[in-house]
């Protein structure tokens, strides 16, 4: 099947690719802590963590050749495995070892289904899908006495276009829209919930050229708006629903493309992300994201479908649980 050889040669169709990664957590401030309430705190505090996560977690990694124009008038279906380890937790820049986060631990497995229909809009080529997660947060070490979640998660819709693509000289400029919708499991008295219970969307740029011969170079930067979730309860500390909003978050993402032969192509990518500062009734938590991370990935085109993986990690964050492990397995063919 053409659709599945290297797109260097044939253009195999691609699309942007949205991921559950990062881990982080409200930041509240201890001076209004009493110290008596002081262990409360911590354990209010770690369940805040947890449940903030799920909300923050829709980073829009790329794998290589995402940016990569489709072709027209295709239909495919994915299934894949997305899975992420957490431990160490961070405030502001430093380690946080008081009780529970001796040894903190934090699986999160999840399952993804998506749906992909490729299409032109005049000359310009396009692509939409719709996404369904279901997974599991599983608290671990320190954190075993806390109860874990599974349930679907958010969906998730996209639609991307292309302004310039010119397949002679493997050049293009895509555009992409992603929209999450707050249809996953939640419920404002529950510590963890798969679901955000709030809207988010995203605005994506990404360009992709070569460099020499089969290496080609990417780059995309993405910022994502929160829409308010005026339920939160447990997470914000609160024995009553308040309203809970955040900042928008940019991320940057760049990196090289590398076509070993017709059927396997691997890349490599630096990630950095910042902003998404929340606030809690319109009172600021101190606690914007300052991440770099790092993800390695390989594909095979083959007669069967496409077939991913891609592995990375943190190298460096300012508040949350540092992300130690991301695993993803993914399956894609036409129908």
């Amino acid at each position: 099947m053409q659709e599945w050889q290297n797109p260097s040669s044939s253009e195999a169709p691609k699309w942007k690719q949205p991921i559950l990664g990062f881990f982080y957590a409200i930041n509240y401030d201890e001076r209004l802590i009493d110290p008596a309430h002081l262990m409360r705190f911590y354990r209010t505090y770690l369940f805040t963590a947890m449940l903030i996560q799920p909300l923050l977690c829709w980073g829009i990694d790329l794998l290589p050749n995402d940016i990569v124009a489709p072709l027209p008038d295709k239909n495919y279906v994915k299934v894949g495995y997305y899975g992420t380890q957490n431990n160490t937790y961070l405030k502001n820049g430093s380690v946080v070892s008081s009780a529970p986060y001796a040894s903190p631990v934090i699986e999160n497995p999840n399952a993804n289904l998506r749906l992909v229909r490729s299409y032109a809009i005049g000359d310009l080529p396009g692509i939409s899908y719709i996404q369904l997660p279901y997974g599991t947060i599983k608290p671990q070490g320190s954190l075993s006495a806390y109860p874990g979640t599974t349930g679907f998660g958010d969906v998730g819709l996209a639609s991307a276009i292309w302004p310039y693509s010119n397949r002679e000289t493997r050049t293009y400029l895509g555009i992409a829209g992603y929209l999450i919708l707050p249809t996953g499991s939640y419920s404002s008295t529950q510590t963890l919930t798969m679901g955000g219970n709030r809207y988010i969307s995203d605005l994506q740029v990404g360009f992709q050229k070569p460099i020499i011969e089969n290496l080609e170079g990417m780059i995309a930067v993405d910022t994502m708006f929160f829409g308010g979730n005026s339920q939160c309860a447990t997470a914000c500390l609160s024995a009553t629903n308040v309203s809970l909003t955040q900042k928008p978050l940019t991320t940057v993402q760049l990196g090289p493309v590398y076509a070993i032969n017709q059927t396997y192509t691997v890349g490599a990518s630096y990630i950095y992300v910042a902003g998404g500062a929340t606030l809690v009734n319109n009172a600021y938590q101190n606690n914007v994201i300052n991440t770099q991370r790092f993800l390695l990935s390989g594909i095979a085109y083959t007669d069967l479908g496409r077939f991913t993986l891609q592995y990375g990690r943190d190298m460096e964050i300012k508040n949350g649980f540092i992300q130690t492990k991301l695993l993803s397995i993914g399956y894609t063919m036409e129908f």
